[in-house]
């Protein structure tokens, strides 16, 4: 027999959607503030050449910028005030999610609960403000070294220049830090996901024209674009498949008399994740491989001891392709670990009374959901591998662009999931709540 709760859910359609007036403003307030996003990212960075710089990043766009070209919507092609994106803040939650590991003082305010957690969103948004602004003098010096045909891309290089360039781009990710914790208090879905999203999305009809582009010149023949097609269907599917998988391990609590009563001797279950690590391996890895490259194209000899390594590490290669899946393997475990720490949970199930059957209390339970984590790390590091993998031999083959990459890929339909629940959260509450106010009513008039 169905539970309430899944009665709820297959009773929801669209007359439902309609009187759910909290959430129609969750979804406004998100839209309007993924498309004050997507204005930013045409809003040019003051004293750059636009024509000069084009010329420069299309020779250099096949390195990690053109990567975070893709996370940036276009807006690091395009030298906007959006250019670092948000970025650096992932970074810093990353940095700060290590040290929590590895500090006693950060890991004891993880345990404080809210108020722990907000000072290490404060410490992270230290971190994405100082991080930025290093990046950003990187970009500044960076500009004005780059010459094109035309002459160099910067106007008037200088002091004035960087420090510009380093509060307006600095500026540009605090404000699309501040928007995204906007979109996940008063929005729908996670804000930082949904700008990385929305950049995406927003450069794939451009993509998709330029691959029919190049099968009506000659360049792709339509047997590949078919072909293609059809291994993208496939690998969102598999996408789907795994990002919802999960081990649940069977959790008992023993029954406890209090009085007359007994309370207690429910079951219930603790969910580990196929892929704990999400999409955060596929982006180091990347960023890892990509950057010998990037560092090679900007020589103008494109010689010497980082040029060899660039061509060994281009797309495609073999050194590139295995180093690839080693590094996604590596930071599967090394991510899932930071992550989830069997001890702590083995210690909170035998503090709250939980025991899983068969498994006695303790070092037992952690050494035991460490065993079972391993195992399903394993599978999600394989997935992972294959899901990235195989597009970039369609990168390095024909052409493709970076938007049709596994890690794309990855970003949009994982995304794409989670608010799509959290909407379906919000119709199962307007729902209860309708459920509430009618056995209310009720109970007046008997």
């Amino acid at each position: 027999m169905a539970s309430a709760a899944e009665q709820l859910a297959a009773n929801i359609n669209f007359s439902a959607f309609g009187k759910a007036t909290e959430l129609k403003k969750r979804l406004w307030f998100t839209l309007g503030a993924l498309i004050i996003y997507r204005l930013g990212t045409y809003i040019p960075l003051p004293g750059i050449d636009p024509l000069i710089l084009q010329e420069i990043f299309s020779k250099n766009a096949g390195g990690i910028l053109g990567m975070f070209d893709m996370f940036s919507g276009g807006a690091l092609g395009r030298m906007t005030i959006l250019a670092l994106n948000i970025m650096p803040y992932i970074s810093a939650s990353i940095i700060v999610q290590l040290l929590t590991a590895v500090s006693p003082t950060l890991e004891a305010l993880k345990k404080e609960g809210e108020s722990g957690r907000k000072k290490l969103n404060q410490y992270t948004r230290f971190g994405t403000v100082g991080l930025a602004a290093v990046q950003a003098y990187g970009i500044a010096v960076g500009l004005e070294g780059m010459r094109g045909s035309m002459g160099t891309a910067v106007l008037d290089p200088g002091l004035f220049f960087r420090v510009s360039t380093v509060v307006t781009l600095t500026g540009g990710t605090v404000f699309l830090m501040w928007l995204g914790e906007q979109i996940t208090a008063r929005g729908v879905g996670n804000g930082i996901s949904l700008i990385i999203f929305s950049g995406i999305v927003a450069r794939l009809p451009s993509a998709l024209a330029g691959l029919f582009e190049l099968g009506r010149t000659g360049g792709i023949s339509f047997a590949v674009i078919i072909f293609f097609v059809l291994m993208a269907v496939v690998v969102i599917a598999v996408i789907v498949f795994m990002e919802r998988a999960q081990r649940r391990l069977l959790v008992q609590y023993p029954k406890r008399q209090v009085g007359n009563k007994m309370f207690g001797g429910e079951a219930s279950h603790l969910p580990l994740k196929l892929n704990t690590s999400g999409v955060i391996p596929p982006i180091f890895a990347s960023s890892l491989l990509l950057l010998p490259a990037t560092l090679a194209s900007f020589n103008a000899d494109q010689g010497g001891i980082i040029g060899d390594i660039a061509q060994f590490l281009a797309h495609g290669q073999p050194l590139y392709m295995t180093l690839y899946v080693a590094l996604i393997v590596f930071f599967c475990f090394f991510y899932t670990a930071i992550v989830f720490n069997p001890v702590e949970t083995a210690d909170n199930l035998r503090k709250n009374g939980g025991f899983i059957p068969g498994i006695r209390p303790g070092k037992n339970t952690s050494d035991y959901l460490d065993y079972v984590l391993t195992r399903l790390t394993v599978i999600g590091a394989a997935y992972l591998s294959v899901v990235c993998v195989l597009p970039e031999i369609l990168v390095s083959e024909y052409s493709v662009p970076f938007y049709f990459g596994g890690t794309s890929l990855l970003i949009v339909v994982s995304v794409t999931m989670d608010t799509v629940a959290q909407i379906h959260s919000h119709l199962l509450a307007h729902q209860y709540e309708g459920l509430i106010k009618k056995s209310r009513l009720r109970g007046r008039r008997g």
